[in-house]
């Protein structure tokens, strides 16, 4: 029985990197992760193109958007939702991941979910580079195994 399992060669891949802007001095940090992680393997720089939005809530809109626009083999939605004191957190960390799920399967294209939600800035940036890695470059290799399993499957 033949198993798939995709692989790590992101070379002639095209990859989208949908960021928010808010929480910026996490988010950024994230991106260069992405970038980086998608430059280790095999993307060249002009394969990959990064969309700005205002925040967590708007990347799965422009997550699909980029999918539907069939220029891209993968979406790495990144963001940063971090606790204050209302429950808008909950409603903005949980909208963001229904959305991307939502969008990754109405369209098919692999939209791999880098949005971190933590209690505090310290958390963000221990997963932004710190202490816990950066979850931008895990999402960069997610979406290279993903987008070469679509391919493997289809």
């Amino acid at each position: 029985m033949p198993e798939l399992e995709g692989s790590d060669d992101g070379a002639a891949l095209r990859v989208c990197v949908v960021v928010a802007r808010w929480n910026e001095f996490v988010t950024r940090k994230l991106l260069d992760g992405a970038r980086a992680g998608l430059g280790e393997r095999g993307l060249r720089a002009e394969d990959i193109t990064v969309a700005w939005v205002p925040g967590s809530f708007e990347v799965p809109t422009a997550a699909r958007w980029a999918a539907e626009s069939e220029r891209f083999d993968a979406v790495i939605a990144i963001g940063a939702v971090i606790k204050g004191e209302t429950d808008h957190y909950e409603h903005v960390a949980g909208q963001a991941a229904k959305g991307i799920a939502e969008a990754s399967q109405a369209t098919g294209v692999p939209i791999i979910f880098a949005v971190l939600t933590c209690e505090t800035a310290e958390q963000a940036l221990a997963r932004a580079g710190g202490a816990h890695g950066n979850k931008g470059e895990e999402a960069a290799a997610v979406a290279i195994a993903m987008a070469r399993l679509r391919e493997q499957i289809a």
